[in-house]
């Protein structure tokens, strides 16, 4: 945890009222996501209940509660990619990427696997993105092709 970052952002949104989110969210990109140490903090330092922080960044999907890998990959779960077979490529990458049920980060802190609901490329299905990169019609044969890419 970074104390002295900590500080000169809860000192930016000091008093400002509704500022919880930006403050979070300010946090979270010192060290990727928000950990226990740093939400205690800015509870001690900005007054707002712990518990009220840890509700906010279990509400907000924005908010990550344990470390993420390099690169994000998500995986739609549209009504289009659901039918054309997302679950056989969430299955896919868990199975390549050797993730137990409760792990969405690689061991190695690679990727990171999140579902979404929508990405918006419906003609693509089933579709998963890789940082801001769409890869659309896929099987998860060719899955292991497509995370090669990522770790150089």
């Amino acid at each position: 945890m970074q104390t002295q970052e900590l500080d000169q952002i809860i000192a930016k949104y000091h008093n400002k009222k509704g500022s919880l989110i930006p403050l979070m969210q300010e946090a979270q990109r010192l060290e990727g996501f928000l950990s226990r140490e740093t939400m205690q903090y800015l509870a001690d330092h900005t007054g707002v209940a712990v518990a009220d922080i840890y509700g906010v960044a279990t509400f907000y999907s924005m908010f990550r509660l344990r470390p993420q890998g390099k690169h994000t990959i998500r995986v739609c779960k549209g009504t289009a990619c659901h039918v054309s077979g997302a679950n056989a490529l969430i299955k896919g990458l868990r199975d390549y990427l050797k993730l137990e049920s409760d792990q969405d980060t690689s061991e190695d802190g690679i990727f990171t696997v999140m579902e979404v609901a929508c990405l918006g490329c419906c003609s693509l299905a089933p579709v998963i993105m890789i940082d801001d990169a769409t890869y659309g019609t896929l099987n998860a044969d060719l899955l292991p092709a497509i995370l090669e890419k990522y770790t150089f």
